[in-house]
């Protein structure tokens, strides 16, 4: 990270607090529960959405004495999961650990919901990627453990490009060229859906075309949602909506995975974790895909962008022991068996600096084997190098999320134009963090 983007960071720090949220940090201090003092193991619960993350648990469970953590499985997102959270920490029963979301953490800070946990893990910065470890600080306090990235990259059905004798596009005008060679070849058939129940979706596309929605100056936030990069991007994707080049529909359902299992959806830009959903969700076209890089605005670019950023481990405020708490986060996403684990059940791209020992980034015979003997963890690891780490989550995310995936379905539905979906949102999400009295450029 460079000294301008840690300042950055620093600065986001700054103006978050100066928008309400010092009063909440002023209050909270690492320790604030109870601390072990018994022969007995400290029990804390984790909530996490991470298909079969209990792998990674039983073997912290297996390997310490002095805690053992139960696995509380959740539904991600702001509508799942968090709320569920939050609600503990004001009824006063939160689980210990909690899986958050990079863009999430501001939110969880504004509510008072997360535990200062520097005492305890405060040393351990030098272990992580610079701006993931970042993403967790306010203030130079630490309220958060990195897990992982989700480096977008490009799934796509080899075997339907090569029948169509179609190269792999590496810009978006290629994606365009082809979108009208694939719609062609079959009257089901399209190059990608467009996925509007899908937020970091659409937001790493508008990162990946060199947006920035928010930013940190002179003590209040600036939001530019709907400036000239992302319009750029939604006017392209509103001509493959407006020709017909790409299937309308929400991702993970129903429709959407027989769509991937048949072939009538041949691509899916998402990020590295979405190896192991592809893999459960169309076993038996394992040996016809394979991964690309982002197709790039520019020939010879190589911007990448994240969905939503990545994941962190937390400790909710009121946990019962933070200290065992922290010690678990910090083990969960730091331990190479454990990394290992967590790359290999869809965890995304691991936080830690040093991937050398971890075992699943160095063979994985029953991944490479799905995506045609293809390593793809060298497109991921390429992908998540070239990520614009500068970009800034605001606090409210959550309001962001929602705001826009409600107007571009109602774009979409109303056949209105998409980048109206864009200008919407800019209204909203400062109209609401003016209704929470966080300041806003003007």
């Amino acid at each position: 990270m460079s000294i301008t983007q840690r300042r950055g960071f620093r600065t986001l720090s700054a103006v978050a607090l100066g928008a309400g949220l010092a009063l909440v940090v002023a209050g909270c201090s690492a320790g604030s529960g109870d601390t072990r003092s018994s022969d007995e193991p400290a029990e804390i619960t984790f909530q996490s959405w991470v298909p079969n993350i209990d792998q990674a648990v039983d073997a912290f469970n297996e390997s310490h004495d002095d805690i053992h953590v139960t696995l509380e499985t959740i539904t991600a997102g702001p509508d799942g999961g968090y709320a569920k959270m939050l609600s503990a920490v004001k009824a006063g029963n939160p689980a210990d650990v909690v899986q958050l979301g990079y863009d999430a953490v501001p939110d969880f800070l504004v509510n008072d919901a997360l535990e200062d946990i520097t005492d305890y893990v405060g040393d351990s910065e030098d272990l992580f990627v610079p701006w993931q470890w970042q993403t967790g600080v306010f203030d130079d306090r630490v309220y958060s453990v990195p897990q992982a990235s989700g480096p977008l990259g490009q799934f796509y059905r080899k075997d339907i490009f090569d029948s169509l004798g179609l190269a792999y596009p590496t810009t978006w005008d290629e994606f365009y060229e082809a979108a009208k060679v694939i719609r062609a070849s079959d009257p089901d058939r399209y190059i990608a859906a467009f996925a509007f129940n899908q937020a970091p979706w659409m937001i790493g596309l508008a990162q990946q075309g060199g947006a920035s929605w928010f930013a940190a100056e002179n003590d209040a936030w600036t939001v530019d949602i709907d400036g000239p990069e992302t319009l750029t991007v939604a006017e392209f994707w509103q001509k493959l909506i407006d020709e017909d080049l790409v299937k309308i529909e929400a991702d993970f359902s129903s429709e959407w995975n027989a769509d991937i299992q048949n072939g009538d959806v041949v691509t899916w830009i998402s990020g590295s974790w979405a190896d192991a959903i592809l893999r459960g969700t169309a076993p038996d076209t394992s040996g016809n895909w394979a991964v690309g890089a982002m197709p790039q605005w520019n020939a010879g670019d190589e911007a990448s962008a994240t969905w939503a950023g990545g994941s962190a481990s937390a400790v909710l405020k009121g946990s019962k022991d933070p200290e065992a708490a922290a010690e678990f986060a910090l083990w969960l996403n730091s331990d190479p068996e454990s990394v290992s684990i967590l790359t290999e059940v869809g965890a995304g791209w691991p936080a830690i600096a040093d991937t050398s020992e971890i075992a699943s980034l160095q063979d994985a015979p029953e991944v490479f084997a799905f995506y045609g003997g293809q390593d793809i963890w060298d497109v991921f690891a390429e992908s998540d190098a070239a990520v614009a780490t500068d970009w800034t989550w605001p606090p409210l995310s959550s309001t962001l999320f929602a705001s826009l995936t409600d107007n571009v379905k109602a774009a979409v539905d109303a056949g209105e134009p998409i980048t109206e979906a864009y200008t919407k949102t800019q209204t909203d999400m400062v109209a609401a963090l003016e209704e929470r009295g966080i300041s806003v450029n003007k």
